[in-house]
Formats: structure tokens, C-alpha cells, sequence
């Protein structure tokens, strides 16, 4: 089941769900000063309470979190644990924003990591990978 994260525990566990996984998989790519930056960027409240961020949940655990800003236009952290990884989970929370919204264009910075997932979810590159604040990624655009 997708559902909208609002309260204060279970935005808790999704930022701790999006920490982990982050450290896992798009840690390594990342310099430490990336890590910082990422790390500031889920501990700050302020930027945090202006996401929309959606759930995955099975039996009340929460499995995966993404999170948009812009009205749903821009993804901001996309996270499936990583023993959920390849079921589809991803998916159903990308249908969702894309099935709640009706905007002809959706952005996101791609991890390196992420880049393969947002393609094979329909993404195209706009731009070759940047580099800011020690945080690696590529410009995608999905368009409808």
C-alpha cells in the first residue's frame, strides 16, 4: 500500500529508512563532503516539511519512501530498502506520484547508483553527471 507520510514518527522512520539506504548504495560514489551535504539536506527540517513524501508500506513496515517537491513535479530521495530491492516496489511508488499528478514533465538529480533505475522507469538524461557540494548526479527529465 502507497500512502502520504504526515505524521512526526513515521516521517522518522522514512528519513531513517532513506539514511541507511543512502549509506549503503549511494555513499560510496559520494565524497565526504556528499555525505555531509546529503545528510544535512534529510536532517533539516525546515526543507524536509516541504516534501510530499509517499510510503510503501507491507503489514505497517515501511519497505520504500519517495519523496517530491514542486507540486510532485521533482523527485527529491527515492529509497527501497535494499532487501526489497527488484519487486516492483519502486515502480509502485513512481506510479503513484505519476497516477496523483498530472504534470507533463518530472525532474530528478540522479544518484550514479540510481541513474540504470530512473531509465528503466522511463527517465532520460538532460545532462552528463555534475558535481555539487561533493554530491554526484545526473539532470533526468521523464516526460509523459
Amino acid at each position: 500500500m502507497i500512502r502520504q507520510i504526515s505524521n512526526k514518527i513515521e516521517l522518522a522512520a522514512a528519513i531513517s529508512l532513506i539514511w541507511e539506504t543512502f549509506l549503503q548504495f549511494e555513499a560510496p560514489d559520494y565524497s565526504d563532503e556528499g555525505i555531509r551535504s546529503f545528510r544535512d539536506f534529510i536532517e533539516n527540517d525546515e526543507i524536509v516539511n516541504s516534501l510530499e513524501v509517499f510510503g510503501a508500506y507491507d503489514n505497517d513496515e515501511l519497505k520504500g519512501v519517495i519523496a517530491t517537491k514542486e507540486n510532485r513535479k521533482h523527485i527529491c530521495c527515492f529509497f527501497v530498502k535494499a532487501e526489497y530491492h527488484k519487486q516492483g516496489i519502486g515502480r509502485k511508488l513512481w506510479e503513484y506520484v505519476l497516477d496523483s499528478s498530472n504534470h507533463s514533465e518530472y525532474t530528478v538529480n540522479s544518484s550514479p547508483y540510481a541513474v540504470p533505475v530512473y531509465h528503466k522507469l522511463g527517465f532520460i538524461d538532460m545532462d552528463s553527471e555534475q558535481l555539487s557540494d561533493g554530491m554526484r548526479f545526473t539532470p533526468m527529465k521523464f516526460i509523459r
